[in-house]
């Protein structure tokens, strides 16, 4: 059960003075257009980041990540309720058991790229998916690490097994998201299910695969009917599953997306339907509505200031980097 709205006045005034130092659509344009790596790394430090100068792209990765994960504990302490937290941490344990398995099929040392922003350590999780003792975590989670290790290790195949875990991921979100009995979290889940379906049956689509593959795919979750989007036959029909809910303006980009060379501004108009989702907790004065925002905010920045940052250092075009850009100021 929900606790007192009234309960998430104190953080709501906090993440509403914070909403400030977020990296805004304006501040990223200038980081783009700064004439050097360094010049852009200079002002982040409006965003309450250390210094980056002089870092090259895996030391960046390591500060963000340190940096998401140090705001998640923050929250998790702070929150009234910490599932809200928790249902963020999750994608990264499902990333991490994926780093995991894959590590383990290959007999490599993966550890670098485990994530410290989830709900478990990230090397007791190695250690116990390793020996397969799992019974001290969530049923959903267990069960989808063990039953894409087997898979791993009878078919070879790691997007086999990423599948496997990528519906356990959304199966879970989902049940969160019926335990919090929160209207607003509830849409924001569903409809990270939809742009996942959406954004699969256009891939597939694009690879000439069949419905049988699709099925593989597709997650659950969502609003649209898993059988109508097995059984659309073209970007056209598929995009008028899509059409009257809030991926709308990414639907209309659907049949391009099919057969154009590229999906860029299909995909960043489905990240940009979350953004705008999002955008509503704006109106709500305190709740548990603006600590989703928030974390879902700091995720959006810290995606935004890595695609700068290495892309500045990488030398790539300031034009291709803004269009990659996803919205940040929905």
């Amino acid at each position: 059960m929900s606790v007192k709205k009234e309960e998430y006045l104190c953080l709501s005034a906090m993440l509403r003075a914070r909403e400030n130092r977020l990296l805004s659509n304006d501040r990223a344009a200038r980081m783009i257009e700064a004439e050097s790596f360094e010049d852009a790394a200079r002002l982040l430090a409006e965003c309450g980041y250390p210094d980056l100068t002089g870092m090259k792209a895996e030391q960046i990765d390591r500060v963000l990540s340190e940096h998401r994960a140090e705001i998640f504990a923050e929250m998790e302490r702070l929150a009234p309720e910490p599932i809200y937290v928790d249902a963020f941490r999750m994608k990264y344990d499902y990333h991490n058991a994926k780093v995991v398995l894959k590590a383990c099929a290959m007999e490599t040392d993966a550890s670098r790229l485990l994530s410290r922003s989830g709900r478990f350590d990230p090397e007791k999780l190695s250690e116990d998916l390793t020996e397969e003792i799992l019974r001290d975590y969530p049923p959903l989670f267990a069960e989808g690490a063990l039953n894409a290790k087997s898979t791993l290790a009878k078919t070879s195949n790691p997007q086999t097994a990423d599948l496997i875990l990528d519906k356990a991921y959304f199966a879970e979100l989902a049940g969160f998201a019926g335990e919090t009995e929160n209207s607003f979290f509830r849409g924001y889940v569903q409809l990270l299910a939809d742009a996942a379906n959406l954004k699969s049956a256009i891939r597939t689509m694009r690879m000439g695969k069949g419905g049988g593959f699709l099925e593989q795919v597709l997650v659950p979750g969502g609003t649209v009917d898993r059988d109508r989007i097995l059984q659309a036959k073209d970007g056209e029909e598929l995009a008028s599953l899509f059409a009257t809910g809030k991926l709308a303006a990414a639907a209309a980009k659907a049949a391009e997306a099919v057969s154009g060379p590229v999906m860029t501004a299909f995909e960043k108009a489905c990240d940009n339907a979350a953004a705008a989702y999002l955008g509503q907790a704006g109106l709500i004065s305190y709740g548990p509505e603006t600590l989703i925002a928030y974390l879902a905010a700091v995720e959006n920045e810290i995606t935004a200031v890595r695609m700068i940052l290495t892309g500045k250092l990488s030398g790539i075009d300031g034009g291709v980097i803004r269009e990659r850009l996803r919205d940040l100021n929905a």
